[in-house]
């Protein structure tokens, strides 16, 4: 990568995934959001519009997979919208990444229970309103992700 990181698209995928957008240089803040929905999509244009507006140098998405259990029907919506997050981020020119949660969720000391994150989330951005609610769960981890990735794959964090 040519051009100096300045800013991290995290994202925590699927129809009820979030997006953040954090700043290397000034890891005390973050912009964390739902993902952008027109009836039960992803909103691909408000998405674009986004992801241009806050220019991001690079993308980090949770790499998911199928789970035993899960229904057809779900699972269908759920490919869907990641492919569409992946897709979007893709026609904006961004470099994209993927990370396991193992990994990220690993880095931070976290396991599968989301309310970890929100207050691991809340303890690094206190004064940020995004995890405010208890099902801001998908926005606490989507910052987590943008974080991870200035912390451990690009290197440079503050953190």
């Amino acid at each position: 990568m040519t051009e100096p990181v300045t800013c991290i698209l995290g994202a925590d995928p699927g129809l009820t995934g979030a997006l953040s957008f954090y700043f290397p240089t000034q890891p005390g803040i973050i912009t964390a959001e739902d993902i952008p929905l027109a009836g039960h999509e992803v909103d691909a244009a408000a998405l674009a519009r986004r992801i241009v507006q806050m220019r991001p140098t690079v993308a980090v998405i949770e790499a998911v997979g199928a789970r035993p259990g899960q229904g057809v029907s779900s699972m269908f919506k759920f490919g869907q919208a990641y492919g569409t997050l992946i897709g979007t981020i893709a026609a904006c020119g961004i470099p994209l990444y993927r990370t396991p949660p193992t990994r990220w969720k690993k880095h931070f000391g976290l396991g599968a229970d989301k309310e970890q994150a929100r207050a691991r989330a809340i303890a690094l951005w206190p004064t940020s309103a995004a995890f405010e609610r208890k099902k801001d769960h998908g926005r606490a981890e989507a910052a987590l992700i943008a974080r991870f990735a200035a912390e451990v794959l690009i290197g440079g964090g503050n953190g």
